[in-house]
């Protein structure tokens, strides 16, 4: 699977956390539930039932809280116990309204939550389902993690929580390999070694199944950590208070335990974009999607222990976006199709006792469509240097209507590893114009 798109969330709140007790297996006959997720661009989400509604989280081990984003469906949910409250998070804005609630009930399938502390965010605008391309209403943390083991099986796409048992903790013992983790507020941090040339550093890093990027390093907090002089300045993703924006480069090698990668790819967020996070345990980055998909997953927070193996994606070459453009999903258009209306088939003679069979019968039909737009030009990209624009609207993507398209199979055509000259058509102040680029490789 090709690395599409990347999109980092992650929130430091300014008010202290309740302890929750998390989820509790309920008429549950077996010791393991298993949970068909969605997988886009690295990123894992699950179905999550909120006082009877039925809604859709990020699954992410990056954070402690559970959040809610202002959307039609969150609308529907009755919260309990709620007040007002600013929230701040990674970017560079201020703090946005929101509110605490407490005393609800989440639900994944046989797994159940009581009295769960929930935040909403009520700024529309920020719409982390604009970013992926489905409907997404919010992220659940640690409370998903802290009372089982969690299985995630990227390839099969499944999430799959198991109760601590003899027989389970002597299979993944066995098949895959241990890595020591530290959980403290709610998250898990790590050990892992990155090399810059014939210079290794040892770093602490948070594991962030949120984050779609393969790993982020803090060059402000160490003087071993060094930006490799080939790099590029780039659009690093959104933040609960705005865009986030870095450097991108390729270092010598990342290590984790006995896996070792080759060349990929790193961001370095630039300092101003990271101020609100908490930088305590001498974290001196993260650890995402990219490289965790590779493996099958196991975390197991109460003995403070990751568990690894290896998955066929395991030697996949690290990707990242030529074009310098970021395409994001900003509506939906009614559209006008032709379909085929199916029939039962009419035989008819005809005279020379030859058979005639009718065929389908063809109508329009409208249909709900979406609305791309691009959302970010990296300065000096080849998007940028043929005259794209943020906020140009796409029609077309190499001569295909872009309404026919999910945002994951635009991205996989931006994202492509050769160097291919696309045109994109575009609508740009009721204008249609068309633009040609090349996607060149830069590191």
């Amino acid at each position: 699977m090709k690395k599409i798109i990347l999109f980092f969330f992650l929130f430091s709140f300014a008010i202290p956390v309740l302890s929750q007790k998390g989820f509790e297996f309920v008429n549950a006959k077996s010791s393991r539930i298993k949970i068909p997720v969605k997988l886009i661009n690295n990123l894992v989400f699950i179905p999550v039932e909120v006082n009877g509604v039925e809604l859709l989280f990020l699954l992410d081990s990056g954070v402690e809280e559970t959040i809610l984003f202002g959307s039609e469906e969150t609308q529907k949910v009755n919260f309990n116990q709620v007040q007002k409250i600013n929230i701040r998070g990674l970017g560079t804005n201020e703090a946005v309204e929101g509110l605490k609630s407490t005393g609800n009930i989440l639900k994944m399938d046989k797994l159940e939550s009581k009295n769960h502390l929930l935040y909403l965010i009520l700024d529309s605008e920020f719409n982390l389902s604009s970013l992926v391309g489905i409907s997404v209403n919010g992220i659940i943390g640690s409370a998903a993690f802290k009372n089982y083991l969690v299985e995630i099986d990227y390839i099969k796409k499944m999430v799959v929580f198991h109760k601590s048992d003899v027989k389970f903790h002597k299979e993944i013992e066995k098949k895959y390999t241990k890595v020591p983790v530290s959980i403290e507020s709610g998250k898990p941090y790590m050990n892992a070694f990155v090399k810059f040339g014939d210079s290794e550093v040892l770093v602490r890093l948070l594991i962030d199944s949120g984050n779609s990027d393969a790993i982020w390093l803090f060059d402000k907090l160490s003087d071993k950590i060094e930006v490799p002089e080939k790099y590029f300045d780039d659009y690093l993703g959104q933040g609960l208070s705005g865009v986030v924006e870095g450097k991108r480069a390729r270092i010598t090698e990342f290590s984790i335990a006995d896996f070792k990668f080759n060349s990929p790819i790193v961001a370095f967020p630039d300092a101003v974009f990271i101020k609100n996070i908490s930088l305590n345990s001498n974290r001196l980055g993260s650890l995402g999607g990219e490289i965790l998909k590779r493996f099958s997953v196991v975390f197991d927070y109460k003995n403070e222990m990751m568990y690894l193996k290896k998955n066929k994606w395991y030697k996949s070459s690290f990707y990242y976006n030529k074009s310098g453009i970021e395409i994001w999903q900003t509506g939906v258009q009614f559209v006008e199709q032709m379909v085929t209306v199916p029939d039962n088939p009419i035989v008819i003679k005809t005279d020379d006792n030859k058979s005639e069979v009718n065929g389908p019968n063809y109508k329009y039909k409208v249909v709900l469509k979406p609305v791309y737009e691009i959302g970010y030009v990296r300065e000096n990209s080849s998007a940028a240097k043929s005259g794209l624009r943020a906020t140009d609207v796409l029609v077309a993507i190499d001569g295909k209507p872009a309404y026919n398209l999910s945002l994951q199979e635009i991205n996989s055509h931006l994202w492509s590893e050769d160097e291919i000259w696309i045109e994109l058509t575009v609508l740009r102040e009721g204008n249609l114009l068309t633009f040609k680029f090349q996607l060149v490789n830069i590191l």
